[in-house]
This record gives C-alpha cells, sequence and structure tokens, in this order.
C-alpha cells in the first residue's frame, strides 16, 4: 500500500530546499549578524551552566517562529475570534470575529472555536513577547521579522489592510500527523510514514480563510456554502498542524539545551503547544463530511482509507476521529515496548529547519504575485541551521 510521505519525512538539506525553486530571488540573507550576543549573556546562572551560544541561537529561532505564528493565528482570530468573552475577556490588540459567516463554519466544529482561537493567538504573542525580552535581559539581540511583512491579508471588510508573513489563503495542508499520532507500529524517529486523513488537502491550494466578502453570505435559511464550511474545515486541519510542529519542536531543541533556566523555558512553553495541539486535534475530527470542487473532507469513521479505500480493524484504527490519544508507539529502542509519546523528537525530524520546510512546503509563505517564497525562508533557515547545530555542553 503506497503511503503518503510526511512532510517532515521529506529532505531538510538547505542548500537542496533553497535551490528548488520556491525560494525569491535575491531573498534578504542575515550572515554571521544574527545573534551578535555580548559576554554578559554568557555569565554563569545558579545551575552552574552558562548559557551557551547555542542555548541564545535556539532561544532566537523560537522567537522569530513565535512570531511567524503569532502573525498567522492573528489574522485566524480577526476573522473568526471570540466577540463575545463572557466575564473574562483576552484582550488582544486588533479587532476579531469579523467575519460572522466564517466563525458559523467554525461552529460547526465546536462551540468554543472562536474563544480558543483568540486563546490560541494570546498565548502565540505572549511566546514571541517573552523571548524576545529573555534575550534582552541576558544581553543578546531580540529578532524581529517584520520587515518580512509584505504578503496581502484578506480583503473581508474590515480588516486591517497591512502586510503579513504568512499567507493563508493558498495553503497544501499536510494531515500525516492525524494516521502518526494513531500507529502503534510506526514512529518518525524510526523513518516511518503516514497517510494523511485529508488527502485533497495535501494536493493544490486551499483557503483557510474567507479571501474576500465574496466567500461570505447566507441562504434564505440561513445556511452558508459548502465552500464556506469546506474554508471553515481546512482551519481546523490547519490549526492542529501548526501546533503539532511545535509540540516536537520544543522537546527536539532542549535535548540542545545546557543552561537549565533556558531548558525550563523550552519544557513550560513547548507544554502550552502540545496543549494547543490536542484541543485542535479534537476540533479537526467534527469536520464535516462535504465536498467543494476538487476537495473533499472523508467521512473518517466509516473504516475506509480516504487514500485507496481498503478497509479493515487497522484501518479504522488510523482514522477514528475519537482516537486522539497519542498511541503508544516504539521509541529508543523497539525492544523497550510501545509507549505513549509525543512524536517525532529527533533533530531531523522535529528540528528547527525541519519546522521551517514544513512550513514552507505549507504554503505559509508564498507570496500570490510570484507563487513563490518570500525572502523569510531564507532568514528563518539561516537561523534554524544555528539552533540545530547547538550541542548540550557538561
Amino acid at each position: 500500500m503506497k503511503k503518503s510521505e510526511n512532510s517532515m519525512q521529506r529532505g531538510t538539506n538547505r542548500r537542496k530546499f533553497l535551490t528548488s525553486g520556491m525560494v525569491a530571488a535575491g531573498a534578504v540573507t542575515m550572515g554571521a549578524s544574527v545573534l551578535p550576543v555580548t559576554s554578559a549573556a554568557f555569565s554563569g546562572e545558579e545551575d552552574g551552566a552558562p548559557i551557551t551560544k547555542g542555548d541564545i541561537a535556539i532561544l532566537t529561532f523560537l522567537s522569530a517562529l513565535e512570531q511567524v505564528e503569532a502573525d498567522l493565528w492573528i489574522q485566524y482570530a480577526e476573522l473568526g475570534g471570540a466577540t463575545n468573552q463572557g466575564l473574562s475577556p483576552i484582550d488582544l490588540p486588533f479587532t476579531g470575529g469579523l467575519a460572522p459567516d466564517y466563525i458559523t463554519g467554525l461552529l460547526v466544529l465546536d462551540g468554543d472555536m472562536p474563544q480558543y482561537i483568540s486563546d490560541n493567538t494570546d498565548d502565540e504573542i505572549s511566546h514571541h513577547r517573552f523571548l524576545n525580552n529573555y534575550l534582552e535581559s541576558k544581553s543578546a539581540k531580540q529578532i524581529d521579522l517584520s520587515r518580512f511583512a509584505i504578503l496581502p491579508p484578506s480583503q473581508v471588510t474590515g480588516v486591517p489592510q497591512k502586510g503579513r508573513l504568512t499567507n493563508l489563503k493558498q495553503l497544501t495542508i499536510d494531515t500525516s500527523w492525524w494516521t502518526r499520532y494513531r500507529s502503534e507500529t510506526a514512529n518518525p524517529d524510526f523513518g516511518g510514514t503516514f497517510e494523511n486523513a485529508v488527502p485533497d488537502l495535501a494536493k493544490g491550494q486551499h483557503p483557510a480563510i474567507p479571501v474576500s466578502d465574496a466567500d461570505l453570505g447566507v441562504d434564505a435559511n440561513g445556511n452558508i456554502s459548502n465552500h464556506l464550511q469546506a474554508i471553515a474545515n481546512t482551519a481546523g486541519f490547519h490549526f492542529a498542524f501548526i501546533e503539532q510542529g511545535g509540540s516536537s519542536l520544543y522537546p527536539a531543541l532542549a535535548q540542545k539545551v545546557t543552561n537549565l533556566e533556558v531548558l525550563r523555558i523550552l519544557l513550560s512553553i513547548g507544554g502550552s503547544e502540545i496543549a494547543h495541539f490536542q484541543t485542535w486535534h479534537d476540533k479537526a475530527g467534527n469536520a464535516t463530511n462535504i465536498t467543494d470542487g476538487n476537495l473533499t473532507f472523508p467521512n473518517l469513521n466509516t473504516g475506509v482509507d480516504p487514500n485507496n479505500g481498503a478497509t479493515g480493524n487497522n484501518i479504522a484504527d488510523d482514522f477514528q476521529t475519537n482516537l486522539i490519544m497519542p498511541e503508544p508507539t516504539f521509541f529508543l529502542d523497539k525492544k523497550l515496548g510501545p509507549v505513549s509519546i509525543i512524536r517525532p523528537t529527533s533533530t531531523q525530524q522535529g528540528g528547527a529547519v525541519a519546522s521551517v520546510v514544513s512550513f514552507a512546503e505549507d504554503g505559509l509563505f508564498r507570496d500570490p504575485s510570484t507563487n513563490r517564497n518570500t525572502g523569510i525562508v531564507d532568514a528563518l533557515m539561516r537561523l534554524a541551521e544555528q539552533a540545530d547545530e547547538a550541542r548540550r555542553k557538561i
């Protein structure tokens, strides 16, 4: 049976990736000045281990990626965030919930979707802000990718028409995380590959937000179109795709940290990324079985593999929507037996470069005017390489 390849299994060689035709010509590079750090950054800490250049490289990359995540979540919240947050509102620095018809589609996935979107947005903003503040407290430079905010946002009425870091209108979404976390026999760190839950999302380009007011509106009965529901369903699977990446990235990089305080930061923020993923994993399973053009959201509870039509008990185990807890699988050594874990957690599969590659292949940085990535990919790759090169010093 042919397996669709997990995006994190694809090549993460920077030279090969940057010459594949996806990165815009003349992309801005950051050079050796990416991580200027004064000697104060390496003063001793209470645990006796100094903060190393590798630690700073890891924190800098994570802050950069959190800025990317904050950018995309702000776009989701602008259109689909909460407008009525009860007695405990989140003070986001922008107006949310600008597309009520889009929210109607999101509510099919869960009645609290707008609140969860606003919460997740607030979290990612806080991650980037905290990491930058921590870097500054250690006399290291903060990171700011705002010069790459050149991508056009949604044209829905009310959305601020300013450039963004990410494009949520032309996504190619890997949903193999769905079967990866249900497999009891395969682990990407052992070379396992996994099928997509929604094969059509991994082909072509799909919007996860309404592109303009033309995507909105309801019929005489107050129902939204299949197209708008498909956009909301796409968003639901994209939420989980983004957060499963962070769930693997933080533990992968934590293994390279020297200073215990920096390790504490990674473990603490990484735990919140796992909480996000678990939430969105659950909500994606509520996506309705609909077809919109060349995009079909299959019924995943029929015991039929949506990739090839195969049936059987093993198929049901791989796709059933309420199986959202990580299925025990092999870890470290198969002789130890299966265990429920986050996976992957190796640098090759879940590290910094792998994360940038998966985001780029997702279409997040695609410039619609050129159909090529913006210069942010080259900048992130340089930061990612430095983070992956860090080594724990004992």
